[in-house]
């Protein structure tokens, strides 16, 4: 499913860049098309701006010639191609071959649009090579370069990772935590697609459809409305563990799409100061109705606070384009520094009266929505990067206890749920029937998702137990002197 899923989607990627190619070419399968190594040429050609040398004929030796051109570049670019041979090239191996097209994708595509992310989520930059230690001690290593683009590979991802995040904060309780299972419910794409063109999709009416209709729902706008291509189908993104390395390619698409937007320095400055006058309004008015609904029911406060929010976010998207600037912050004027902490502030203030209300739900929903935010709080949580693998080891092994205790509870807490009776001795209604239909979708999802997680903290845990072994292994590689010695401190160990 995996491999399958990474052809169609890396052949749907190239071929929208081979579109940009004089003459354009086209992939129809991409194990074969690639072995004469003219299609891999172009490719290259597009993405770098440079004329590569080549082989005219299709012959074996000219074939072989072109895919050792195409490595060769990228070797010179500083590529690592662990295990790429050309011969693999030339036979169509699908992991070879795969492997080859996300280095390039990658590279080219991610890294680069990643990289003008970098000082605003204080990433290292590919750049920071040239500040590192210069002296024979340090420049005798090899090894510490390889390191620096390794560290920068992952936070290229994380860059992307939290860019996402930021589009879909906008939108209230849409978390994206990876490019896995986060993504399936198909709001993500949805949230981006209304943060980049405001008024494009309905998140609330989303809210409430199935994850195969949004994904579909999003990838159309996308095509015909932000000229995104069409890299992903929903059956490849609704699945229990989704290919990570599809997702990304497709939503930097979505990184590169905001980057081509204009922005006018004169429009942006007076967007923000209509922003700021409008959330200095939402911030009183929210004062406002905190104190004339103190004495309220919690049914009517509820119903209160459902209609701001509504109100709110139907407002918000005309400032949209202001609130989500691409810009660092050290690129922000000092008013559009203090228009983020306003929203910042605002949105503070909107989360903290809805946690309140959450502590005011009537028996036994009290309990049920505290363990739904304590499960949703433990799978949104990044995975522990651990220098120590004795600590890690530990770390994982409490994860997975606390998590196994949590979804111990899962069927109980949901029969409670869905046998609720609502409303009060005089038949009326205790809680607002849309945050009931909240809580059943919450629960979907944690059964959607729980199977990846264990998965995930197990994954973890054994990597943690084989970096120990490893560890211990590495400092036996010396003598220890007599046989009695060695024995006695394998037993302790």
């Amino acid at each position: 499913q995996r491999e399958f899923t990474q052809k169609k989607t890396f052949t749907s990627w190239i071929n929208s860049i081979l579109a940009k190619h004089t003459p354009p070419s086209v992939i129809s399968d991409l194990y074969t098309d690639i072995q004469q190594g003219h299609l891999l040429l172009d490719l290259l050609e597009v993405l770098s701006g440079q004329h590569l040398p080549r082989e005219k004929g299709f012959n074996t030796f000219q074939c072989r010639s072109n895919i050792e051109n195409a490595l060769t570049f990228l070797k010179s670019r500083s590529l690592k191609l662990i295990n790429i041979h050309v011969a693999d090239i030339i036979e169509g191996k699908p992991s070879i071959v795969l492997g080859l097209i996300w280095t390039i994708i990658f590279h080219f595509h991610i890294e680069e649009l990643a990289r003008t992310l970098a000082c605003t989520y204080n990433q290292p930059s590919l750049d920071c090579s040239s500040t590192v230690d210069s002296s024979p001690k340090a420049s005798r290593s090899a090894k510490k370069s390889a390191k620096i683009k390794e560290r920068w590979k992952m936070s290229a991802t994380k860059a992307l990772l939290l860019w996402a995040k930021e589009q879909c904060s906008l939108h209230g309780s849409i978390n994206v935590s990876d490019f896995k299972s986060s993504w399936r419910s198909g709001l993500a794409f949805l949230a981006i697609i209304q943060t980049l063109r405001p008024g494009l999709v309905d998140l609330e009416k989303a809210k409430a459809r199935s994850n195969k209709e949004n994904l579909k729902e999003a990838f159309r706008i996308a095509e015909l409305e932000l000229n995104i291509p069409r890299l992903l189908e929903p059956e490849d993104v609704d699945i229990m563990n989704p290919d990570e390395k599809s997702i990304m390619t497709y939503v930097a698409q979505f990184l590169q799409y905001s980057k081509n937007l204009p922005e006018s320095e004169e429009d942006m400055q007076e967007k923000v100061r209509e922003a700021m006058g409008w959330l200095a309004a939402q911030e009183e008015k929210l004062a406002k109705l905190l104190i004339d609904t103190e004495n309220e029911t919690y049914y009517q406060k509820c119903k209160e606070m459902m209609s701001f929010v509504e109100t709110f976010n139907q407002e918000k998207n005309a400032f949209l384009p202001v609130l989500s600037s691409k810009r660092s912050e050290a690129e922000l004027s000092e008013d559009q520094k203090q228009m983020r902490k306003e929203w910042d502030k605002v949105i503070s203030q909107i989360n903290e009266w809805k946690a309140k209300l959450d502590q005011l739900l009537p028996s036994p929903l009290g309990s049920i929505e505290a363990w739904l935010q304590e499960v949703e709080h433990l799978q949104a949580e990044d995975l522990p990067d651990l220098q120590d693998p004795f600590k890690a080891m530990f770390l994982f092994r409490e994860k997975i206890v606390i998590f196994k205790g949590l979804m111990d509870c899962f069927d109980s807490h949901l029969d409670t749920l869905q046998s609720f009776k609502n409303e009060d001795e005089n038949n009326v209604p205790l809680v607002l029937p849309e945050k009931l239909e909240e809580m059943k979708r919450r629960f979907s999802n944690i059964h959607f998702t729980n199977s990846s997680t264990f998965l995930e903290y197990h994954y973890g845990l054994c990597s943690a137990m084989a970096n120990e072994v490893t560890l211990k292994l590495n400092i036996w590689d010396m003598k220890y002197g007599s046989k009695e010695s060695v024995e006695s401190l394998l037993e302790n160990w």
